[in-house]
């Protein structure tokens, strides 16, 4: 991800469809010494690694297309020396033990600013998403409650239908009142 090679910055690769996040990023790590592309969507990511693999990469999960853990299990294909950070608005468990299992180094949540982001980056430990399981002593990770498992699922299928509640309702198999009751409470920790 040099211009012919010849910068002695290291390389970074933003993908992410969001202009406004994805351009910010960019011009942060600029300014933190990082030779920094953005591109918005996998397609593009993936023709610039292969002409030249980026050292760092950061990929938004959620985009348009081609989904971000296949981008960052082809990124990881292209050059296993490639680090890639996973950043995303729709933070889970499930997603975040994936993301790591595909190759990814880190997986964080947005909001999340450029220092935090560079920690990621420099193999320093970054906080998992919000009430995920942290690691535990033995490396493994701890197993999520049954109430936070079945809040991260109730997320991700109103995600999924755009924010209809009626249609996450039909779909999950409960009462519409129901399901808001569930959603008017706050997310379990653990």
């Amino acid at each position: 991800m040099t211009s012919l090679g010849m910068s002695e910055r290291p390389s970074l690769l933003v993908v992410d469809d969001d202009d406004v996040l994805r351009e910010r990023l960019v011009r942060a790590f600029r300014d933190r010494g990082y030779d920094a592309v953005g591109v918005p969507d996998g397609d593009r990511a993936l023709a610039l690694a292969a002409a030249d693999p980026p050292e760092f990469a950061l990929v938004d999960l959620r985009m348009p297309g081609r989904p971000g853990l296949e981008v960052v299990r082809e990124l990881i294909a292209l050059d296993p020396g490639t680090q890639v950070v996973v950043l995303t608005g729709y933070g889970s468990i499930a997603t975040a033990v994936e993301a790591i299992r595909i190759g990814a180094k880190h997986y964080l949540t947005k909001p999340s600013d450029a220092d935090e982001i560079l920690r990621a980056l420099q193999g320093e430990t970054a906080s998992p998403p919000d009430g995920a399981a942290a690691p535990a002593r033995n490396g493994e990770l701890d197993t999520p409650s049954l109430a936070r498992t079945e809040w991260e699922h109730i997320q991700r299928v109103l995600t999924d239908v755009n924010g209809n509640v009626s249609e996450a309702a039909r779909r999950l198999g409960l009462h519409r009142r129901s399901l808001q009751r569930k959603l008017a409470k706050y997310p379990p920790t653990r």
